[in-house]
């Protein structure tokens, strides 16, 4: 029986159990396809990635002897679409079965399952094997429960695989060490220099500009940096445990202008592609910490543990249990579209300038540039969540819907009402020069929440609170803001409202 497979560009698993035997009635298919550059616009070193990373997949597996399809997206064959592309070349190849492995996104997922049930022959699905749990898992865990609590259902992960456990307890004495992974960079300490792989990805950057991919951002042609093969998510793994563990739990929060990086692994591209695996990750670096434990307190590899076990199996949890309607989840009722700047940088807020324009050099940012710089700023600014989840989904390298949506729309904004999240992420100018550098060069002033040069962070702040009052004064976690609003002197509570509201009428000019 003549069988057709396909695999989609976040499934990059070598490991998959397809690939145990070679099969010469078995072909392979992948595509590089507008369909999927162009649903929202992506930065250019996301795509470059990405078809980077399909192709050295594909290559590999073809000198195993597997058969392969591959299309590239210049190819005069390529219809531009996933279906398209599938019924042309079943037809073609006179094939008698078709398999997939089920996607990771819900747009995915269905247009698959339509495109099969058109099929006259037979069709069946796979599981990726990689993620820990099912997709159905945490649904089932948190079943009759309003709300989610990440803290139960990573204490359920940790026992379920026995990760920093022994005879039932957590190694340690605690399950976690969040409170100690808080703390403002020091400069005293250096800051390894990341490996940079030699990928040469000219034609792949050619073939994208004669497609007129419509992309965002910046690329260096001649120092493209990220890992886009199994080994060189190995060597960035084994980089990440010598030099930068020692120093991640503690320094996981911080923020520096001169460091995009500082101890972040930057594993999450190999791993959301499925080059590596979570598992195969967190016992490499249990395996390491245990061998210098001496030198490597708990609290860093208890840190990165729950990175991975913990926020990234619970946020694609969330996202099954609760697509398609979780995209269309706005609590604050937000209406507001993105400020310009998002898409260019260009803002006098220093913080803002920093974490976007890094963004746009680098597609990176980390989870708190992320949540408490541009997405905390989003919120304040009272921007509709379709316009951020747009934003996230496209300028991050790593950003594949059933991770983004979950953290932006459900995390970062709370336009979930609380579902993912016990609490708004909202911070003021106060948070972020306590965890950054980034106020002493700014052209306001942290330290005023009114007046000339003040921190929009600041008034739009308790901006936020006051217009949301009915929703949120009676959350538990933030009744200690309320507190401090509803003891403001008036006359000073009506000067930072009337602060923010000139800046939220011209909030391009900031």
């Amino acid at each position: 029986m003549k069988i057709l497979r396909f695999i989609l560009g976040d499934q990059l698993n070598p490991q998959h159990s397809w690939f145990d035997k070679i099969d010469s009635q078995v072909s392979y298919v992948m595509m590089e396809v507008l369909q999927e550059t162009s649903y929202v616009q992506h930065h250019i070193q996301k795509v470059v990635a990405f078809f980077a990373a399909m192709r050295n997949f594909a290559e590999e597996k073809q000198k195993q002897g597997h058969s392969f399809i591959y299309l590239k997206l210049d190819n005069e064959s390529n219809l531009q679409s996933i279906p398209k592309n599938l019924s042309f070349l079943i037809h073609q190849y006179h094939i008698e079965k078709f398999e997939y492995q089920l996607p990771d996104e819900y747009r995915l997922d269905v247009q698959l399952l339509e495109f099969c049930k058109s099929l006259s022959i037979p069709y069946e699905s796979f599981d990726s094997e990689h993620f820990l749990t099912t997709r159905l898992e945490m649904k089932h865990f948190f079943a009759g429960k309003k709300t989610y609590l990440m803290e139960s259902f990573y204490r359920y992960m940790r026992k379920k695989h026995q990760l920093l456990m022994e005879n039932g307890e957590p190694i340690g004495g605690k399950w976690n060490f969040d409170s100690e992974n808080r703390k403002k960079f020091d400069r005293k300490i250096p800051v390894p220099n990341p490996p940079i792989f030699e990928n040469e990805v000219e034609e792949i950057y050619q073939t994208i500009q004669k497609m007129n991919v419509k992309t965002i951002g910046n690329i260096d042609l001649d120092n493209f940096e990220w890992a886009v093969t199994r080994q060189q998510g190995l060597v960035l793994l084994d980089f990440f445990l010598k030099n930068c563990l020692k120093y991640f739990g503690t320094y996981q929060d911080a923020m520096d202008t001169h460091f995009p990086y500082l101890f972040h692994s930057r594993l999450s591209f190999v791993m959301n592609v499925k080059l590596l695996s979570p598992l195969e990750v967190v016992r490499a670096s249990l395996d390491y910490w245990q061998e210098h434990d001496s030198e490597i307190n708990i609290a860093q590899i208890e840190g990165f543990l729950r990175q991975i076990i913990g926020w990234r199996e619970y946020m694609r949890g969330a996202y099954w249990a609760n697509m398609p309607q979780f995209a269309q989840l706005n609590f604050f009722e937000h209406q507001n579209s993105l400020p310009d700047f998002y898409w260019t940088g260009k803002t006098k807020m220093n913080c803002l300038s920093h974490a976007i324009n890094q963004s746009l050099n680098h597609a990176y940012a980390h989870h708190i540039q992320r949540l408490m710089i541009t997405g905390s700023f989003a919120s304040l600014a009272g921007v509709h969540p379709d316009w951020v989840d747009e934003w996230y989904l496209g300028i991050y390298i790593d950003a594949i819907e059933w991770v983004e949506i979950t953290n932006t729309r459900g995390m970062s904004q709370f336009a979930d009402g609380g579902l993912v999240a016990t609490k708004p992420y909202v911070g003021s100018a106060n948070y972020i020069h306590k965890m950054t550098n980034y106020c002493t060069q700014c052209h306001y002033n942290k330290d005023l929440k009114y007046g000339e040069k003040a921190c929009p962070f600041n008034s739009m702040y308790w901006h936020f609170y006051d217009r949301n009052k009915s929703k949120l004064e009676k959350n538990p976690r933030i009744g200690m803001m309320y507190n401090l609003l509803n003891n403001m002197d008036s006359k000073e509570l009506d000067k930072i409202l009337k602060q923010a509201e000139i800046y939220l009428s011209a909030i391009n000019d900031l």
